[in-house]
């Protein structure tokens, strides 16, 4: 790991980070997070009973546009050519929460991590949004980066 922000640059000015001459490679991110909720709210989701529909398919939707529109949302991203967005909802009725993991690849230059916490955010803002007139309480949390490989770097896990 660097010591330095690379979006800065010798002058202490903002820049989109040079990947001109990174070899392409294949990348991996992983990120996970959750929406905790009342009891109520999830028995709707894990159900099916929720009027607005399936809460988790579209949840799952809006995770992979907002992966896709990464650098349209995240000013200094570079656009990637994503080769595969996967989601995945774990409903934890102990916990009263949703978790969502998220799996972005590419071959390219750059990495996949803001492509992969974006969809996690996304996914959770969609599953509160489905769901805010009926628990307007709910809360995000632990959002994170959990695995990123490829690249000059290598491979990163979360200890």
């Amino acid at each position: 790991m660097s010591d330095e922000l690379t979006h800065f640059d010798a002058r202490g000015q903002a820049h989109m980070v040079d990947v001109g001459g990174k070899a392409e490679t294949h990348r991996i991110a992983v990120a996970s997070g959750l929406i905790r909720m009342q009891p109520a709210t999830l028995k709707l989701i894990v159900e099916g009973g929720h009027k607005k529909g399936d809460v988790l398919g579209i949840a799952r939707i809006a995770g992979i546009m907002a992966a896709k529109k990464t650098a349209e949302l995240v000013p200094l991203c570079h656009p990637l050519p994503l080769t595969h967005v996967a989601i995945d909802f774990e409903p934890d009725i102990e916990a009263s929460a949703v978790h969502v993991t998220t799996r972005t690849e590419t071959r390219g230059q750059t990495g996949v991590e803001m492509e992969a916490l974006c969809a996690v955010q996304n996914a959770l803002l969609t599953i509160y949004d489905m769901c805010k007139a009926v628990d307007r309480g709910m809360q995000i949390d632990q959002v994170r980066l959990e695995h990123k490989s490829g690249g000059k770097s290598g491979e990163w896990n979360r200890a």
